[in-house]
């Protein structure tokens, strides 16, 4: 039996995001389904199932990214819980987000580190 995209990607989404993942996709039903399906397909079928980097790895980048975007917040409190999920330290987190403020500037880093501390602090870490 052949695994498909969808499969394979809701899958990869459980590992990393567990119920946080699925959230999303669910929240996306009603209105754009098929955004979902891209997500899971693409995203985490495609993208996030590739060989060549780690879990952890990938969700360090991740969060480097969305932090370096300077507005993505609910994306990101998603990948630092996804982060930490997959192995990533506080400590980590915390200096990829400092190493981005080199590159995207200190508002991004600020609000990204903002994200951070409420994430941290649901978890009381």
């Amino acid at each position: 039996m052949t695994t498909t995209r969808y499969e394979t990607g809701l899958a990869r989404l459980a590992e990393i995001d567990g119920a946080a993942g699925q959230k999303v996709i669910t929240a996306l039903a009603d209105v754009a389904p098929d955004l979902g399906r891209y997500v899971i397909e693409f995203g985490f079928g495609d993208i996030y199932s590739r060989p060549g980097l780690d879990l952890k790895t990938r969700e360090l980048i991740t969060v480097g990214a969305l932090a370096a975007l300077g507005h993505a917040q609910p994306q990101l409190a998603v990948h630092i819980h996804a982060a930490l999920n997959v192995g990533c330290t506080k400590g980590e987190i915390v200096e990829a987000i400092i190493q981005m403020s080199l590159y995207a500037g200190f508002p991004a880093a600020l609000n990204a580190m903002f994200t951070a501390k409420t994430v941290f602090q649901e978890l009381n870490l």
